[in-house]
């Protein structure tokens, strides 16, 4: 699945996602903020903290409802803003690899993907070209510092009319096939915490020149399948320190929230062009893999 072009399937019912403490050597950005849960949660979810992306505000800064498209293949634009704990937009952020701000979007069953930058505007208002490849419910996950203040991921729904066919979850598997890189997942998703190091390769060779993207060699986003539980994290090492080779490995430490199947995201960068590697993975005594929740479309709006 190509990276820039697609956006990630997110299920209505989000609740508690991946509470992993990914302590990743470039990772000082990302936010893995364990929090009470705000909006709806999927059941039989074994642990009773949660993780960052599950609400809408959080130690007093918000997420604005968004404006989008209201169908799918309706070109438009998608915008929204950070409120500050006394409810203004906030204009103040501080950079995070490379940006002020990541919007990461989902579908409902993860079968669309998408890792994107929007630019703000001086009234901080971001926004951003946008189009719903089809329709159904999306989680839409802002991950910030604003200056000054924590590190947070927030997210809400949007509801996109249009049709929608459920897809179910690949089964695991630790190679995956994208515009013609093989990528391997050596290590295990656990409960207790680990490595996980992916190794890209083209035609049989390692990839031994990847470029830095966003100021990383890679950049991993994980999901909890039954609710959509959000992790952005970033590897060992960072690009330039005289340590860190340019591939072909690329290794995180990640540690699962819950047994349970869960979808991880790679993003890397090489001979200028971003690509998605994806992994359906399984944690302790997790079942088969099924699609996560999904909503009915709606007919029209969105409120994320």
């Amino acid at each position: 699945m190509n990276t820039p072009t697609k956006l990630v399937a997110y299920t209505g019912g989000l609740a508690v996602i991946f509470a992993a403490a990914l302590g990743v050597g470039a990772a000082a950005g990302s936010p893995i903020a364990m929090t009470t849960i705000h909006e709806n949660h999927a059941a039989h979810i074994e642990t009773t903290t949660v993780p960052a992306g599950l609400q809408v505000s959080e130690q007093g800064y918000a997420l604005s409802e968004i404006t989008a498209p209201a169908a799918a293949n309706e070109a438009g634009t998608l915008r929204f803003r950070i409120l500050d704990p006394a409810g203004a937009p906030l204009t103040a952020f501080d950079t995070q690899h490379d940006k002020q701000l990541h919007l990461i979007v989902v579908r409902s069953d993860t079968s669309e993907f998408r890792h994107v930058h929007p630019t703000r505007e001086a009234d901080g208002t971001w926004s951003i070209d946008w189009n719903w490849p089809t329709g159904g419910t999306y989680r839409v996950f802002a991950d910030f510092q604003a200056t000054g203040g924590p590190a947070l991921t927030l997210g809400r729904n949007v509801d996109v009319a249009g049709d929608f066919a459920p897809t179910p979850l690949p089964a695991p598997a630790r190679t995956a096939q994208v515009d013609g890189y093989q990528v391997i997942l050596g290590g295990d998703l656990t409960t207790a915490g680990g490595p996980l190091t992916l190794s890209v390769s083209r035609d049989g060779r390692p990839v031994t020149d990847l470029q830095p993207y966003l100021g990383a060699y890679g950049h991993l986003v994980a999901l909890r399948t039954a609710d959509l539980a959000y992790l952005h994290v970033h590897p060992q090492g960072e690009p330039g320190d005289g340590v860190t080779a340019p591939g072909p490995d690329v290794t995180f430490h990640a540690q699962a929230p819950s047994n349970g199947s869960y979808r991880l995201f790679l993003d890397f960068q090489h001979e200028n062009a971003v690509h998605t590697a994806e992994f359906t993975v399984a944690v302790g005594a997790a079942t088969e893999p099924t699609a996560a929740p999904t909503a009915a479309p709606a007919p029209a709006g969105h409120g994320h």
